[in-house]
């Protein structure tokens, strides 16, 4: 399985990019060296081979446990914002629509 200019292109229109020619082929070639490193890995026999989500084992997880607690009040949570509406932190839009 190949990655095609195509595939590139379709990508692209999916995540709203636009791609200059030379940008398309260059993807088209570096995508298709992953595919074609992922199939290989693939090849390889895994059986008896505990799954692992870290490459150094002598590593471990040092998460907290969740405990449930104290959160802070609303005047609390809103003392710091810059500016606030009624019990809501005020915020500028993020999104702007067709009139600019």
């Amino acid at each position: 399985m190949g990655i095609t200019k195509r595939d590139v292109e379709h990508v692209a229109l999916l995540a709203r990019l636009e791609l200059a020619e030379e940008e398309k082929e260059s993807f088209t070639r570096q995508l298709d060296r992953i595919i074609r490193h992922v199939d290989k890995l693939n090849e390889l026999d895994t059986e008896g081979i505990p799954p692992t989500f870290h490459t150094l084992p002598e590593l471990r997880c040092r998460l907290r446990e969740d405990r449930v607690g104290e959160g802070l009040d609303r005047e609390e949570a809103l003392a710091g914002a810059p500016e606030r509406e009624g019990d809501c932190f005020k915020v500028p839009p993020v999104i702007e629509d067709d009139r600019g």
